[in-house]
Order: C-alpha cells, then structure tokens, then sequence
C-alpha cells in the first residue's frame, strides 16, 4: 500500500469532526453504501409493518417473531459495518504502528460492548 493510500485511509477512518463545515471524509464502507441503505430501507419498512400489525392488534407471538427479524437485520448491518471497519481501518491502523493499531482496537472494543448492552 502506498503512504497516499495509508494517508487517505487513516483519514477516512478519524473519527469525525464536531465542526460541521470541515469536509466529513469518505468512510471505509462508501463501496457497500448503497447496499447498506438498501438493507436499512428494507429494515425501515418491516418496521412501518410492525407499526400496522400493532394498530391491526395482530396476535403478540406473531409481533414478536416480526420484531426478532428486523432486529436481526439490524444486527446484521451493525456487524458488517465493524467487518468493514476491521478490514480497513484497524489493519491499516496496525500495519501503520502497534500505538494506532492497539488505539483503533479499543474503539472496536467499546463499541462491540455498547452494542453488547443492548
């Protein structure tokens, strides 16, 4: 990999800036993008389909089991956007040196336990 190539993705993989006028980088899953907003579309509708069955007031188990497939949607999407995550960044992040590489595997850690707590 080249140092241009290491440079843009170091910066892709920042966390973001609070300043919303500073240009906000691509980040490492803008090649799945539109995959990704095509998964969250869909998890958006089964939703909405959730909001009808409870306003049909469709049998609890049915709802449940509806509810269980949308959050497993989201888990999905949540796991593929760490893997994508860990392939880009944290790699390149412990191939630059073992300090970014340890820095950027605490951040994987937490969030895997935020998502964890759920």
């Amino acid at each position: 990999m080249t140092a241009l190539a290491d440079a843009r993705l170091t910066h892709e993989c920042s966390p973001p800036k609070s300043d919303p006028r500073v240009a906000r980088p691509v980040r490492g899953y803008a090649s799945g993008k539109d995959d990704y907003l095509v998964r969250l579309r869909r998890i958006e509708g089964q939703v909405r389909g959730l909001q009808k069955m409870i306003e049909q007031d469709r049998w609890c188990p049915e709802v449940v089991t509806q509810v269980a497939s949308a959050t497993r949607a989201l888990q999905e999407v949540a796991v593929g956007l760490l893997s994508d995550h860990l392939r880009r960044c944290v790699l390149v992040a412990a191939r630059t040196s073992s300090e970014d590489g340890q820095a950027r595997l605490d951040e994987v850690a937490t969030t895997i336990r935020q998502v964890v707590r759920l």
